[in-house]
């Protein structure tokens, strides 16, 4: 009777005493809002879109980008909500801003750069592009979370402008791409051709979209009304 009485304490202990190390493994969870859940959403989208290229790379089935190109937009419904959701709970982080990068660079960032990879844009001389890309991309968004308390704002404490394009315009060239790939304008068809450079390297005009785009995101004189 005793031993019984005694296993069923020493069980209890091992219970609680599991329940207190997953609370605080997961004890990050916990201070989640809402509005984080959803930027991790935007996340999962841009993640799920690079592996959904990967799969295309190694199979060539086309159903693959579209996949890939489909996710992009539904991340940027999640990250036009998440802020929409925070000032209506009324519950913003520090947390909360530097997932929202950190989402946003993975689906606007790596993930459209990646797409321009697989779909042609990969010789020697067009991937320091795509990286030059990516780089403008990150450099944005940590200017933007360094400025951001002393941006101008309105009487709901809501920023008023961009400095420099933000990088969810990079939709855009995924909608040019989506386009191109309706047309199998991709790989050996892609428009402006190719440039042989020497031998070995090859540069495709193409890849210019991506500087350009790049370069309107790190720009202080280009200011976009927040909307």
């Amino acid at each position: 009777m005793l031993r019984s009485k005694h296993t069923k304490n020493q069980s209890s202990s091992d219970l609680k005493e599991k329940s207190g190390y997953f609370d605080n493994h997961f004890a990050m969870m916990r201070e989640f809002h809402l509005a984080d859940f959803l930027t991790l959403a935007n996340g999962v989208c841009g993640s799920s879109s690079i592996f959904s290229t990967m799969y295309y790379l190694m199979t060539q089935d086309i159903s693959y980008i579209w996949f890939a190109m489909y996710l992009v937009p539904v991340g940027t419904f999640f990250d036009f909500m998440d802020g929409r959701v925070a000032r209506w709970r009324k519950k913003t982080s520090l947390l909360g801003q530097e997932l929202d990068s950190l989402a946003d660079l993975i689906s606007f960032g790596i993930a459209p750069a990646v797409l321009g990879f697989a779909l042609g844009l990969n010789s020697f001389l067009d991937i320091p592009v795509l990286v030059y890309f990516i780089s403008c991309g990150l450099a944005r968004l940590a200017r933007y979370n360094a400025t951001v308390v002393s941006l101008p704002k309105d009487s709901a404490g809501k920023v008023q402008y961009f400095e420099g394009t933000p990088i969810p315009t990079t939709l855009f060239i995924v909608a040019y791409f989506s386009y191109l790939v309706s047309q199998g304008a991709i790989e050996s068809s892609l428009p402006y051709g190719v440039y042989q450079v020497g031998k070995r390297d090859a540069f495709h005009p193409l890849v210019l979209i991506y500087a350009i785009s790049g370069s309107l995101m790190i720009s202080k004189s280009l200011k976009i009304p927040k909307p």
